[in-house]
């Protein structure tokens, strides 16, 4: 045989013809000379191997005929019988008598096919030197092709030259792990490949261009300009003639390979196995958006049904567009074309350059761009009157909120068409209040020490159950609660564990407790934080009225404890969520957050009430989409499909940010890990040890999370500092963090994985920075 350096070309000519199967062709071989022949050689010319013989050697055989550098051989065919004179003469003359050792590999139709490369599963045996130790090795390939599962695979065994390689490994056409067609993966071991197959060593890793150009290297040991000093495996030249012989084996076979290959001691390069590349993952198309969880997480934190997706993320989705487009930070051309907020495998899911949660691609260009400053620039207008009448403009929507939701009767008293219209109303409402509570994150300045609605929560949450309120009871007295829930149409999420009252108390306790009725007022916070309308009721009885409190931060309504409700095992279908206590004022933020959550429920209410009456089960109405809940409620008929639907399976949580490829597969987004999207969203500066939220609770603990789940807040009060993997300053666990005097920082990616459980951790909120140890 010859090498690969000994030929000319670079490759398979243009006539050559690539099949998947060969018919057998007239070769020499030993044996009887009809029937199954005992031994077919390897690298005959014009030998054609079929498929019966195994993946393995037909592959071979068809790079052989190609003219690339095969080793010579033989195949013992699947069932060839026991002709152990052919056997024997085939074995003299590529022994040499047994003077040079042999390798002897499995070859089934099973493995290196296109579907499965079952790489590993079946046995080679190397270095086979001796008539006897030969056979032993036939027969222990022979016997490998019994699986585990009871089952026997078909096993023909390939016969070649043991090589002394100086240096081996394998290399794929492709790079499988990014995707990517346009590269060259290359991992390399001195000695054969062998050790680098079954795990023993580790490699040296080269990325390489389509042409040979060396990309990058790294290896297990050191980075690659230390791994290059110190002597690596592969020379540049080398690199460059296993480039040229991935092209011509893509030619051969019609696609990427992954390729065994090995230099001897004179330098020639050997081809020992090739086949497809079986898993090559997903790669987004050029331009693919990026897409990420984000603040949105915070809202709608758990998998959605196709309705809940409907009910929840399409109004969110418009608002924040409109938010975007009042204030010139997107183009409008692209905020038609392009949903704000999607759902991908049913999780919430935001476009994370439209939010400018992430740098433009080419900084230097953008600046360079005058559309974002011309942009800017028109809603400059719009932007600077709003800042001065936005704080009014929530106050008087939260009150049209508060009202309509005081005036709607209970879901079981309103005909179909009502409902129908009530839904409407609470999509449109959802709108206007994501477009504003984005407006007045972005543009007002919340006063120092201003109070949440996640932090009332929690006072009312601890205050009702002190009273012995059971949790599926407590929102009827106290609908803030809500603000710790995420929506569901399928049942409320289990309320948080609250801290003792006294761990809240020692920290920060908003006042919170009934108040007297009083006319609604649509008085808007000055800068100084006046007042807000701070309660509504929820799904109310037509008799009950809002009540608004005025209420100055700097002096907290007094605190008394509502009367306990009568005792009763389950409320009934609709009971009212009036709110007998009010809350002390509330920036005009969390106003309008604590505003959607209520319609929300309000939703869930609703569409439990058409369950209801159609004889759904609460699980399967959310299957509906909003097209048809609508017209089941004009009068048309139930989906015919509808008790065929499935549920999408539990998918796992979002990475931080990602794109998608062909069929919606998620492909994280690379090279996030480097800590440069941290952020400090609460001061200050401690040591502590991490804690995951589960098990026991180190003194000094500092919570590391994927998002900032409201669900979160009860755990605030006992920590020492809070990592999350993604968020905003302006979310409700950030807003909180910076009421306890938290140190908290968000945005550290793959935080669970890189920080474990039980480890130091110094969490700067102030320089938003987080390092394993004590960093002095």
């Amino acid at each position: 045989m010859t090498t690969l350096d000994e030929r000319h070309g670079e490759g398979a000519r243009d006539g050559d013809e690539h099949r998947d199967d060969f018919a057998l062709g007239p070769v020499e071989a030993y044996g009887p000379e009809h029937g199954l022949r005992p031994v077919v050689p390897l690298d005959q010319p014009g030998t054609a191997l079929p498929r019966s013989l195994g993946s393995k050697a037909a592959n071979l055989a068809r790079a052989a005929r190609a003219g690339l550098p095969v080793l010579p051989g033989f195949v013992i065919p699947d069932r060839a019988g026991g002709d152990t004179v052919a056997l024997r003469r085939a074995w003299d003359d590529l022994s040499d008598n047994g003077a040079h050792p042999l390798v002897v590999r499995s070859s089934s139709p099973q493995e290196d096919t296109a579907e499965s490369s079952l790489a590993g599963q079946f046995t080679s045996v190397l270095d086979v030197r001796g008539w006897a130790e030969f056979r032993t090795a036939v027969q222990t390939v022979l016997d490998s092709a019994h699986r585990p599962d009871g089952s026997t695979a078909p096993m023909a065994v390939l016969v070649q030259p043991m090589l002394a390689a100086r240096v081996g490994g394998v290399m794929f056409g492709a790079d499988p792990v990014a995707g990517r067609a346009d590269r060259i993966l290359v991992s390399a071991v001195r000695g054969g490949p062998d050790s680098l197959v079954s795990g023993a060593q580790a490699g040296t890793d080269y990325w390489l261009s389509g042409r040979g150009r060396l990309l990058r290297s790294e290896s297990s040991r050191a980075p690659w300009t230390q791994a290059q000093a110190n002597g690596g495996p592969l020379t540049r030249g080398q690199l460059f003639r296993l480039a040229r012989l991935a092209r011509r084996v893509r030619r051969v076979f019609g696609g990427p390979q992954d390729v065994e290959f090995g230099f001897d001691a004179d330098g020639r390069l050997w081809l020992f196995q090739s086949r497809p590349i079986t898993a090559m993952a997903a790669r987004p198309a050029r331009g693919a958006r990026l897409l990420g969880p984000g603040p949105v997480a915070e809202t709608l934190p758990e998998q959605l049904a196709p309705l809940e997706g409907d009910l929840w993320v399409a109004p969110m989705a418009r608002g924040l567009a409109a938010a975007l487009d009042i204030g010139g930070t997107a183009p409008r051309r692209l905020l038609r074309s392009l949903p704000v907020v999607t759902t991908v495998g049913g999780r919430a899911a935001a476009d994370l350059r439209l939010l400018g949660a992430v740098p433009p691609r080419h900084r230097w260009l953008a600046l360079l761009n005058p559309a974002p400053g011309a942009r800017r620039l028109g809603a400059a207008w719009r932007v600077g009157r709003l800042v001065s009448s936005l704080p009014g403009l929530a106050t008087d929507l939260a009150a049209d909120v508060d009202r309509h939701l005081a005036e709607v009767p209970s879901p079981a008293e309103l005909s179909a068409p009502a409902l129908a219209a009530e839904l409407r109303w609470t999509r449109r409402v959802l709108v206007s209040l994501h477009a504003q509570e984005a407006l007045a994150g972005a543009l007002l300045d919340e006063p120092p020490g201003s109070r949440t609605a996640a932090g009332a929560a929690l006072t009312a949450l601890a205050e009702a159950r002190a009273l012995g309120i059971p949790d599926d009871q407590v929102t009827a007295s106290h609908p803030v609660i809500l603000a710790l829930t995420a929506p569901s149409l399928r049942a409320r999420g289990r309320l948080p564990e609250a801290s003792a009252p006294s761990q809240v108390d020692d920290v920060h306790r908003p006042a919170i407790g009934p108040a007297r009725p009083s006319a609604p007022t649509n008085e808007a916070p000055g800068p100084a934080g006046s007042s807000v309308p701070t309660s509504a009721a929820v799904a109310v009885h037509p008799t009950a009225h809002p009540a608004n409190s005025r209420t100055s931060p700097a002096t907290p309504a007094p605190r008394t404890s509502p009367p306990a409700p009568a005792p009763r095992t389950s409320p009934p279908p609709a009971a009212p969520l009036t709110s007998r206590a009010s809350l002390t004022a509330l920036p005009p933020r969390e106003a309008l957050r604590l505003r959607i959550r209520w319609v929300q429920e309000l939703q869930v209410r609703l569409v439990h009430e058409v369950a209801r009456r159609l004889g759904i089960p609460r699980e399967r109405v959310g299957l509906l989409r909003w097209s048809e809940l609508v017209a089941v409620l004009g009068g048309g008929a139930v989906p015919g499909d509808l008790h065929a639907r499935v549920p999408r399976p539990e998918s796992p949580p979002l990475p931080d940010a990602f794109r998608l490829a062909d069929g919606h597969v998620v492909v994280a987004e690379r090279g996030g890990d480097r800590g440069g999207g941290m952020r400090g969203v609460s001061a200050g500066r401690v040591v502590g040890t991490v804690w995951d939220g589960t098990g026991p609770r180190p003194t000094d603990a500092v919570l590391v999370v994927r998002t900032l789940d409201p669900a979160l807040a009860p755990l605030l009060p006992g920590l020492t500092g809070l990592v999350a993997q993604t968020g905003s300053p302006l979310s409700h666990l950030a807003v909180l963090a910076r009421e306890f005097g938290l140190p908290a920082v968000v945005g550290a990616a793959d935080a669970v994985h890189r920080f474990p459980p039980g480890s130091r951790l110094t969490v700067d909120g102030t320089a938003g920075d987080v390092r394993l140890g004590d960093v002095s």
